[in-house]
């Protein structure tokens, strides 16, 4: 059977890739569109009091097979995942240059801070940057509709983020937790390791149930470092050491650091001992 967070498939429409595999009234290819808000809820059916899965961040590109009720059907050109949008967070697929590399920034109506901010953007983000200006004694990226970012927070796309995940995460400190988020406004356990190693350049499943069966290699309990991962039935967390427990946890409603022995005995009482260690 088909994983439907990853396949385009109902009844009535399916991806037209999925041709032969499975049985819909009729097939569609899809068009490409582009997020237009900071952050993009992925809801698991088209209605706003749906349980949203995951979210898209300013300029990730999706491909969409349906509109419909101010909705619409998409797959995520990052990790595969499916879901429904507002069709108003959505638009064409312009040029992106250049990536947010902090947690969060803010975009100003001009080079310059003093200004009013329009709106915030999350580490990840995709921008179209035209020019760099200098202003006093700061540098400024201008995007293609003339908004300004301070360039120090963006690198271009295919140099983001280094290659220490782990240092990344640890950046997402006391951000707040957030199911199906993978913003540096709200994120889930899942969704840090996905975007901290996004900014690596390793596009990474979204849920752990996936990360569990695809990250890297199994490995045993009695040799951890930093950089392994441990995971739970619905869970996972990033090691800072052989003894630190980085994860964003429903227990603390927070990005935060556990000692593993005192994580593990936490959460045995509601869910049982890690189901598997990895290491990517």
């Amino acid at each position: 059977m088909l994983d439907q967070r990853l396949n385009i498939f109902r009844a009535d429409l399916a991806d037209e890739r999925l041709r032969g595999r499975v049985e819909a009234d009729r097939f569609v290819a899809g068009v490409s569109a582009q997020a237009l808000a900071p952050v993009v809820s992925v809801h698991r059916a088209p209605d706003a009091g749906a349980v949203v899965d995951t979210q898209l961040l300013f300029g990730e590109t999706v491909t969409v097979f349906e509109r419909e009720g101010g909705w619409a059907w998409v797959q995520a050109e990052s990790d595969c995942y499916c879901g429904y949008v507002r069709d108003t967070a959505l638009g064409a697929v312009g040029a992106s240059t250049h990536c947010v590399v902090v947690p969060r920034t803010f975009v100003y109506p001009g080079p310059d801070r003093k200004k009013p901010m329009l709106t915030a953007l999350s580490m990840g983000s995709r921008l179209d940057i035209r020019e760099e200006v200098e202003n006093g004694s700061a540098r400024y990226l201008v995007t293609a509709t003339g908004d300004a970012v301070f360039a120090a927070h963006c690198a271009p796309v295919g140099a983001a983020g280094g290659s220490d995940f782990v240092a990344i995460a640890a950046l997402f400190m006391e951000t707040p937790y957030l199911w199906g988020g993978r913003s540096g406004f709200g994120i889930d356990c899942s969704g840090l390791v996905q975007l901290s190693m996004l900014m690596t350049g390793r596009r990474v499943s979204r849920d752990s149930d996936m990360q569990a069966q695809s990250l890297g290699a199994e490995i045993g309990p009695d040799a951890l470092r930093r950089g392994d991962l441990v995971f739970w039935p619905g869970h996972v967390g990033i090691l800072e050491d052989a003894e630190t427990l980085l994860h964003a946890t429903g227990f603390t409603m927070r990005v935060t650091r556990e000692k593993l022995t005192i994580a593990i005995a936490r959460i045995r009482a509601e869910s049982g001992d890690p189901t598997v260690y990895r290491r990517p």
